[in-house]
């Protein structure tokens, strides 16, 4: 016969388990507010940015503009930087992104492509390091909500690597933020940047709503603002390429801020539902434990009036 307080210290267990995992929920909700509210608020910037490296771009078109970060060289070095998360309990997030580097790591070394990882999160930095791949830098304990000082460190770093002719080429492994159960892996080529790329396309943002109770994301487009070229007859006062090439530093910033911000929302977001299931399934195995042990419980009653029957026969 099933041991009554054994099933009843086991229902208590995961009633106390279901708390835990439905606060790490609204915490991971509240969080993800906090990562949509951020990624608004940076992108005025990152709009104006945008413009006016297209403006410049508009009006260099027909001259040889010469700048370390655009120039195009043989590739036998690169740098894999791979942007992972510090905790865990966020179901498959971790272990998408690392196989992704490890599927890329494995393309570069079949095309005879030196390969060196920049790992960002100490899930990918650990699990790298057990198995002695070449690590150039790590960066842990970053904070959930990324801000513009910890992408700057990152590209920084970067730089030196491609600058001083270390790397070829530096490209980025992130988790890109698709819904709260979706999201996935992509792999984008940040250096050397791509004169004909820096003009913004039309992107989209996500705002995450309650309806009926439960939590759900929206995606709205968001028009590109660059519309305007600068007048021709317009005149710098420094050198436009001088300008160019301070503000493409500014423009990898932004682009490894808005990786980060992309990945802290999927993290939270894989978190929010990987704590919804768990919470679930321990309601699910609660009710089943209740009832086993109403079962027991009856049937150990029934066993008692039995044997109070087996004993007043006896004695009569």
């Amino acid at each position: 016969m099933p041991n009554l307080k054994a099933i009843r210290d086991r229902i208590k267990s995961v009633k106390n388990t279901r708390k835990i995992t439905e606060a790490m929920r609204l915490v991971a909700a509240a969080k993800v507010r906090r990562a949509q509210e951020q990624v608004i608020a940076t992108r005025p910037f990152a709009d104006r940015l945008a413009q006016v490296l297209y403006g410049l771009q508009s009006r260099l078109k027909f001259e040889d503009v010469d700048l370390p970060l655009l120039k195009q060289r043989e590739v036998n070095n690169v740098a894999i930087l791979v942007i992972s998360g510090d905790r865990g309990l966020c179901g498959g997030y971790n272990t998408n992104v690392i196989r992704r580097a490890e599927i890329r790591a494995k393309e570069l070394a079949a095309e005879g492509i030196n390969y060196q990882y920049v790992l960002v999160g100490r899930k990918a930095s650990t699990y790298f390091k057990r198995r002695e791949q070449p690590i150039e830098a790590s960066f842990t304990g970053l904070e959930q909500i990324p801000n513009a000082e910890e992408a700057s460190r990152i590209a920084d770093e970067l730089l030196a690597l491609f600058l001083s002719g270390k790397v070829d080429r530096v490209e980025l492994i992130y988790t890109r933020f698709v819904s709260l159960v979706s999201s996935r892996p992509v792999v984008q080529t940040l250096l050397p940047l791509d004169a004909q790329g820096l003009e913004a396309a039309d992107d989209e943002i996500f705002r995450l709503t309650t309806r009926g109770g439960n939590f759900e994301v929206q995606r709205e487009k968001v028009a590109s603002q660059v519309t305007m070229n600068f007048p021709q007859d317009m005149i710098f006062e420094q050198d436009p390429v001088q300008i160019l090439d301070a503000l493409l530093p500014l423009y990898l910033n932004n682009q490894i801020l808005r990786a980060l911000q992309e990945s802290a929302a999927s993290e939270l977001a894989a978190r929010m539902t990987a704590m919804n299931n768990a919470s679930d399934n321990a309601k699910e195995l609660a009710k089943t434990l209740n009832l086993t042990y109403n079962k027991a419980r009856q049937a150990a009653i029934t066993q008692e009036i039995l044997e109070v029957v087996s004993g007043a026969n006896a004695l009569g």
